[in-house]
């Protein structure tokens, strides 16, 4: 099983920045693929941003431009580096982690984005 903790979130201004972490508990390289999920208020959990392990990624239309998933191997930690947010980034961001043919998830943490 993998273990996820998010950290970092917190409310900011519009057009304003925050980076997100999420350290897992076991070495990332052996995950297949880490991303980062948001779940607006009233709504269903989507994509944000996805890296298979080989490096490539993938990133919602919304926030393409905007936000940058990294990664360091070395601290078992994934990034979301969130620049010109705005009110409708508001959400609780997840971190999710496929590996065993499962997904596995962290609790959450929350994004609120002020006008």
């Amino acid at each position: 099983q993998v273990q996820l903790m998010e950290s970092g979130g917190g409310l900011v201004q519009a057009g304003g920045s925050l980076r997100l972490s999420c350290a897992a508990s076991e070495a990332i390289f052996k995950i297949d693929a880490m991303g980062w999920y948001r779940q607006p208020p009233g709504n269903q959990r989507e994509l944000v941003a996805r890296m298979a392990t080989g490096g490539s990624t993938n990133y919602a239309d919304s926030v393409k431009g905007r936000f940058t998933i990294s990664r360091d191997n070395a601290k078992n930690t994934v990034y979301l580096q969130m620049n010109s947010l705005k009110p409708e980034d508001t959400a609780v961001y997840y971190c999710g982690a496929q590996r065993y043919g499962l997904t596995f998830w962290g609790k959450g943490i929350l994004v609120t984005v002020s006008a």
